[in-house]
């Protein structure tokens, strides 16, 4: 049986997210605010995974990630590794991981926190990875996945 492969091309520098959940994928793409005319994007669902059973994957030419974007895919795809690419070949790669203190990224569910009054930097501390919670350093609000809303 003759079998065709799609092969997606591959990119000389920038930064490939692998390893998201398909249910995450788009919404990694979202945030991360790719620009229509500049960025060279490949977005990827459903592939094989023998750790996911499906996964997401996303390439980004030209471009390498900022660590508050890093810890952005941490928080929504916590699976996810970065693989840095130089010269079509992966440099370094890492797996995501969620920081103890996380600021300036999520904003706080509570409609009364000093954060959504005022200009006031948010600053929230990880009580548990799995399943994640953090507590809010101003109103100590704990929040979890669901509740969470980037800035």
């Amino acid at each position: 049986m003759n079998k065709k492969m799609l092969k997606i091309s591959a990119i000389n520098e920038g930064t490939v997210i692998d390893h998201i959940s398909t249910i995450n994928t788009f919404k990694v793409a979202e945030f991360l605010n790719l620009k229509e005319g500049e960025d060279v994007v490949t977005v990827g669902m459903n592939f094989e995974s023998k750790k996911l059973g499906k996964k997401g994957v996303i390439k980004i030419g030209g471009r390498f990630l900022t660590k508050n974007e890093v810890n952005k895919i941490a928080l929504i795809a916590p699976e996810a590794n970065i693989n840095i690419i130089k010269d079509y070949g992966v440099k370094e790669k890492f797996k995501v991981e969620i920081p103890d203190v996380i600021k300036g990224i999520i904003k706080c569910a509570n409609t009364n926190c000093i954060t959504n009054k005022e200009s006031v930097r948010t600053k929230f501390y990880v009580l548990c990875k799995d399943p994640l919670k953090l507590r809010c350093h101003y109103c100590e609000r704990v929040v979890g996945k669901e509740e969470i809303g980037l800035v």
